[in-house]
């Protein structure tokens, strides 16, 4: 990896900011390998309970008191630079990491699967992962989001495999140097880092050259931006496998289909037949996804069969598509989707899900600048509901200026004025769903880290707060 270091090596380490899933679950992952952990973190996310179960030192407060005793301070690029910890950390001559360094330590000494890509991370590392425990393998892992099946986000197995999603945001996924790299997509994102989608690709196409040798690159033929990346890491003589429907995919997928039920898709590996793939979660972009999966287990020789049987079972990646629950007939379901790509795919699969009711979405954007940068295709995306209801940018340490943010948003969704508002009120959200939704809609609360803890809020204020026929707001069928 980047570092020489192993995790062992970093003595006593303290996350700032360790409630986010990235943080705790590196902070998981040090706990379960014996390593001293401890935490500083304002909110009340629900990893800190575990992380305290594990041992962790957790602190609700920042303060340079923290630091006293420990050798290492690990931040995220959310942490501003001029934070008291990393202040008294560099007073005081302590070794100070950015999450992807330590967890590139932790890395050490095994094979390393790192997953990047735009969209789909999560949830394609989520299925390598599963499948390669099926296979008794037990790799380690660190995922953005937790697995349903396993309840965590991180796990140090005994195996000699290292599964990670790689965040490119912020380029730390150049940090790596994995045996395998997987780039799911590349899209137009994190421009304010990169400058432009050349600038993007070349970070992709550096990313294929870490590739330890022997390793090897997954990467979808479906997509042209990653075709493009496969042709110059090619040329630099990276061994790149592709999947996808194109007809010259290495692992290519036919007669797709996605339904209310899930994803089924024949799979053939390079020309040989494997039967069909199941995956009891709508939405083709999962399917996609799920043959990545495929793909890589099966260079890593894990058996068809095996990665095909897992699938079928596969519970979901917590705020991906989670269903949340069910109250007076209306079914809440949660979803990570700020981008506008992934916004209009989910939307689309919900729609499927609906069926006959309505589609009502709650969305929070996620970064000033990209609410700002992608303010129409977000608003295209968000047009396939019936019904917004647009909070706020979730935005820690961005300035917005006056007429950027979810007021300008909202004023560009092509809906009526009435089946769309802006609700700056974390507070008044539940009630202004409630007052929207009838008997038979779904909602979905979608965007940014925060607007997963709305789900909950929403199923309580719908329970018992069923109006006249059976209807709960103020909405009826004879409206439509």
């Amino acid at each position: 990896m980047s570092t020489e270091l192993t995790a062992e090596e970093l003595g006593r380490v303290h996350l700032v900011g360790v409630g986010g899933v990235g943080m705790s679950g590196l902070a998981r992952l040090l706990l379960t390998r014996g390593i001293p952990t401890s935490g500083s973190e304002l909110k009340e996310w629900p990893h800190l309970t575990a992380l305290k179960a594990l041992g962790g030192t957790i602190f609700r407060t920042h303060a340079a008191s923290n630091l006293d005793g420990v050798d290492t301070v690990v931040y995220s690029t959310a942490i501003p630079q001029d934070h008291i910890e990393l202040v008294t950390a560099r007073e005081r001559g302590l070794r100070l990491m950015h999450r992807s360094e330590a967890l590139a330590a932790t890395m050490n000494g095994r094979r390393a699967i790192a997953v990047a890509g735009t969209h789909g991370k999560t949830t394609t590392t989520s299925m390598i992962t599963l499948i390669l425990q099926h296979a008794g393998l037990d790799p380690s892992f660190v995922i953005g989001g937790e697995i349903s099946e396993i309840g965590s986000n991180a796990h140090h197995g005994s195996g000699d495999i290292f599964v990670a999603e790689a965040d490119e945001s912020d380029r730390s996924f150049l940090l790596y140097s994995p045996h395998v790299a997987v780039v799911t997509n590349i899209d137009a994102d994190h421009l304010n880092t990169y400058g432009d989608l050349q600038g993007l690709e070349d970070a992709f196409v550096e990313f294929c050259s870490k590739v330890q040798p022997g390793g090897f690159v997954v990467t979808c033929a479906d997509d042209a931006r990653a075709m493009q990346m496969v042709v110059r890491a090619r040329a630099a003589g990276a061994d790149v496998v592709t999947y996808g429907t194109a007809p010259d995919a290495d692992l290519r997928i036919t007669e797709v289909r996605s339904s209310a039920h899930g994803v089924r898709y024949m799979a053939h590996y390079e020309g040989v037949p494997l039967g069909e793939v199941f995956l009891p979660i709508p939405g083709t972009h999962l399917g996609l996804n799920s043959a990545g999966a495929i793909l890589t287990a099966l260079r890593l020789g894990v058996a068809a069969e095996t990665a095909i049987e897992t699938l079928a079972t596969f519970p979901g990646v917590r705020r991906r598509f989670e269903f949340k629950g069910t109250e007076s007939g209306v079914r809440v379901y949660d979803e990570y989707a700020y981008h506008p790509v992934p916004i209009a795919k989910a939307l689309h699969t919900l729609r499927e899900v609906a069926g006959d009711g309505r589609l009502l979405v709650v969305f929070q954007p996620y970064r000033v600048y990209r609410t700002r940068d992608f303010q129409t295709e977000i608003a295209e995306g968000l047009a396939l509901a019936d019904e917004a209801v647009v909070m706020e940018v979730f935005g820690p340490g961005e300035v917005r200026e006056p007429g950027e943010g979810g007021v300008a948003l909202t004023a560009e969704i092509a809906l009526p004025a009435e089946h769309k508002v802006f609700v700056p009120s974390w507070e008044d959200v539940p009630g202004e769903v409630v007052a929207r939704v009838r008997e038979g809609d779904v909602v979905v609360t979608m965007g940014a880290p925060p607007i997963s803890l709305m789900g909950d809020e929403l199923l309580a204020a719908l329970k018992g707060r069923e109006g006249t026929d059976g209807y709960v707001g103020r909405h009826s069928k004879a409206e439509d």
